[in-house]
């Protein structure tokens, strides 16, 4: 079942458009061996394995160009991100219930991340996030800045469903941030939006709520971050849109400033 989940996140990206970023786990690189249950398999968490010799870099004159090594690990590196969430037992209610690990989807180099805050049911039965009615909306929103999904990754700060929808436990956040934070470290994009009170307190380490952290740009990690509304509540208080289309539209106007 995780082999054919990550050949479903990796298809993701395909049907995207992100062609130049898409890589398939080899027969040789099948899912791997079940973790202990308790283990803490987020990155940063690993233990140091003995030394394996491993085969000669290859110097020939043809070997392949730099960019594409580079786009080489960069799929590499995700793809072994993505197996840690798969693996992930920490939060034993969020393991136990869930259907699929929502780990994210869209192109690895984009200029923009939108954090949302966890899936939903719609989420956890594809494996893919912002696939219900609150991603249609996101998708207009993201339209509406002149992008499509394609440009975009699109992720959330929980990679679990929480039963019933409720609202993520602090331990829960806690438990899942190192996912979150190696896929911005790995990407790098250049803005990131933040979607709802969750991603917004979880990135900026802050209690305030959304409604007075929208309106202006905020800093992570030396990355201008905008925090606005979540697609979800848009559903409830359509009239909000407009609130939320000005936070984007800043945050446009940033990234072309960049």
């Amino acid at each position: 079942m995780r082999e054919r989940d990550a050949r479903l996140f990796l298809r993701s990206l395909r049907e995207e458009g992100v062609e130049a970023l898409y890589w398939e786990p080899s027969a040789q690189a099948s899912s791997p061996a079940p973790v202990p249950a308790g283990q803490d398999t987020r990155p940063g968490t690993e233990q140091k394995a003995p030394a394996e010799k491993r085969p000669q870099p290859d110097t020939s004159a043809d070997r392949e160009p730099k960019s594409q090594n580079a786009a080489d690990h960069l799929r590499e590196s995700m793809l072994e991100i993505y197996w840690k969430a798969q693996n992930c037992q920490l939060c034993s209610e969020l393991c136990s219930t869930r259907n699929k690990v929502v780990f994210g989807a869209g192109n690895l180099r984009a200029p923009i991340v939108f954090v949302g805050e966890a899936p939903g049911r719609d989420e956890d039965e594809q494996g893919l996030p912002f696939v219900g009615r609150a991603g249609q909306i996101l998708t207009a929103l993201i339209e509406e800045m002149g992008f499509a999904r394609k440009d975009v990754f699109i992720c959330n700060t929980l990679k679990c469903r929480p039963p019933k929808n409720r609202p993520p436990q602090p331990e829960e956040i806690a438990n899942c941030r190192p996912f979150l934070e190696r896929q911005l470290e790995l990407i790098r994009p250049k803005v990131i939006c933040a979607l709802g009170t969750f991603a917004a307190q979880t990135l900026l380490k802050t209690e305030e709520p959304i409604s007075a952290l929208r309106g202006k740009l905020h800093n992570y990690q030396g990355t201008p971050l905008m925090a606005t509304y979540h697609p979800a509540y848009l559903l409830r208080n359509p009239s909000e849109k407009v609130k939320v289309s000005a936070d984007l539209k800043l945050l446009k106007q940033e990234l072309e400033r960049l």
